[in-house]
């Protein structure tokens, strides 16, 4: 494993600029999550299963619009590598529109039946109904976060992260103010409990929105223009994005009902195990804030080389990311390991809730660097080298027939604590990390989209 890479200073600062800001907004988006998790923890485990299920259904909705939006930003990128604008801003525009209208349909389902979508995770009563009023207001902003992540997708490709950063680091300030104010009633404000986090949620999700918009035309960039002309695209070039990006949908698509069906069956096994589980994601997100700007980054620079003729360059970058990425995963496992007292002392859980927190959070730092290898291969590599067929086939492989009947053997039929169960779902990675090896490697993955 050679390291001489390191001293390639053009390489490292490229990376930097673009993973940094993108880890940074990440960090504020994690530890904020928490500070909502451990607000609404002093209510009860019964609101803290109640928050997280409901957070299973935006969890579904952000992952289709990452898909979507990270599929043709794969277009967007490689544009940017050609230096042709006018495609990027016709991207953005079919994005809109199809971010938009997948956003009209979460809207609908989480405003109109927000009791049978949580009945499909629980049937405890308690907790569908105050996870019910939660759903109903933050739906309301559904439409707000599909296109704010339809801009956001194209700001990275085009090297504009900072826009992006500042405008969600404020919405996420000021969402979580809010929530604070109004969950426990300060300030002569009711107090409204865990609608009170919806409220804060769903103001700070259409903030972001509104900021965007701001900064991208007082910035005056190249998305500064006509917002009609994004939409003066022609059908058999939308047919060509949508090729490529359709299979990114899919993917998140069926990865996402997998992770989903994953806290049913967590939720079935009690509320204490699936109050454990939404704490142990809260640090797993928190875990994952420098890799979410290093698979972006590797991403990003992979879609730009690819889109200007460099195919050698651009496997180069990806093995030099993923060398970084599981070497600082390492790190951060061991870290996790470490704080897990810590953070158990943070909640009111009972004595079963804080066994379940640490043997999970045990087990994700053991495991951190198998999903940070199989992230930075699916997004910075399989996925911006337009290769997202084969990374479909193997996602829907590993969940379905691996990960899935995994976790239902130990819950239902072993009947193993929660922990277990969790260990047994990390089976699917540990094979996703063979075959995603063995693809870049053929450098199969690499697939000029915009030239020729």
């Amino acid at each position: 494993m050679s390291l001489s890479f390191l001293k390639d200073r053009a390489f490292l600062r490229e990376m930097l600029t673009i993973a940094l800001p993108i880890s940074f907004q990440q960090l504020i988006n994690a530890s904020l999550n928490m500070i909502d998790v451990i607000m609404v923890g002093q209510l009860g485990e019964t609101s803290i299963a109640a928050l997280g299920l409901s957070n299973q259904v935006f969890f579904v909705f952000i992952l289709l619009l990452f898909g979507l939006t990270s599929g043709m930003a794969i277009f967007t990128a490689q544009f940017w590598g050609k230096q042709e604008v006018e495609p990027i801003r016709k991207v953005l525009g079919m994005s809109v529109l199809a971010a938009s209208i997948i956003g009209i349909f979460f809207t609908l389902a989480a405003v109109l039946a927000p009791r049978f979508v949580l009945g499909l995770y629980t049937n405890d009563t308690e907790v569908i109904e105050i996870g019910a009023s939660y759903l109903r207001i933050v739906g309301l902003s559904y439409i707000p976060v599909a296109i704010a992540t339809s801009y956001i997708a194209v700001l990275r490709s085009i090297h504009l992260v900072k826009l992006a950063v500042i405008a969600t680091i404020s919405a996420l300030i000021f969402k979580t103010i809010l929530g604070y104010l109004l969950i426990f009633g300060i300030g002569g404000l009711p107090a409204l409990g865990v609608r009170g986090a919806a409220i804060g949620t769903a103001s700070g999700w259409t903030l972001e929105l509104i900021l965007l918009i701001v900064l991208i035309y007082t910035h005056k960039t190249l998305l500064a223009a006509n917002p009609l002309t994004f939409f003066t695209f022609d059908l058999s070039f939308f047919a060509r994005v949508l090729k490529t990006t359709l299979p990114a949908l899919a993917n998140e698509m069926f990865w996402s009902l997998g992770i989903t069906t994953y806290n049913a069956i967590f939720a079935h096994i009690g509320t204490d195990s699936i109050a454990a589980i939404n704490i142990n994601a809260t640090i797993e997100e928190l875990a994952f804030v420098v890799f979410m700007g290093l698979g972006n980054a590797c991403a990003v620079m992979v879609g730009n080389r690819i889109g200007a003729g460099k195919m050698d360059e651009a496997y180069e970058t990806v093995r030099r990311v993923v060398i970084l990425s599981v070497i600082s995963a390492w790190m951060v496992g061991l870290a996790v390991i470490l704080i897990r007292n810590l953070v158990v002392g943070l909640y009111d859980l009972s004595p079963s809730g804080e066994a379940n927190v640490r043997m999970l959070m045990l087990v994700m730092g053991l495991a951190l660097w198998v999903r940070i290898f199989n992230f930075v291969t699916f997004i910075g590599a399989l996925r911006a080298g337009g290769d997202t067929r084969f990374a479909l086939i193997m996602e829907i492989c590993s969940i379905w027939l691996i990960g899935v009947p995994a976790a239902y053997a130990g819950a239902f039929v072993l009947k193993l604590p929660v922990y277990y169960v969790y260990l047994m779902v990390v089976l699917e990675e540990l094979v996703k990390v063979f075959i995603s090896a063995w693809r870049i490697r053929s450098r199969k993955w690499i697939h000029d989209l915009v030239n020729g």
